[in-house]
């Protein structure tokens, strides 16, 4: 997986009561872009450094094809 800031990160089905998280990547901590991201949750505003797993898949800012996990 690889993303740049700006990305989205859609995450499926982790969290008890929620079907999906979406965060946006605000910083890399690699250049080539692997993980782990630091993320903004959109559901609550706050920040985490993130390691995808299978559940996850990038949306590039630009709209251009999800990238999954893995």
């Amino acid at each position: 997986m690889k993303a740049q800031i700006g990305d989205r990160i859609i995450v499926e089905g982790v969290h008890l009561g929620d079907s999906r998280r979406i965060g946006i990547v605000t910083a890399l901590t690699h250049d080539d872009g692997s993980p782990p991201y630091q993320v903004r949750w959109l559901n609550d505003g706050h920040t985490s450094v993130f390691f995808p797993g299978v559940e996850a898949r990038v949306e590039p800012a630009g709209g251009g094809e999800p990238t999954p996990a893995g």
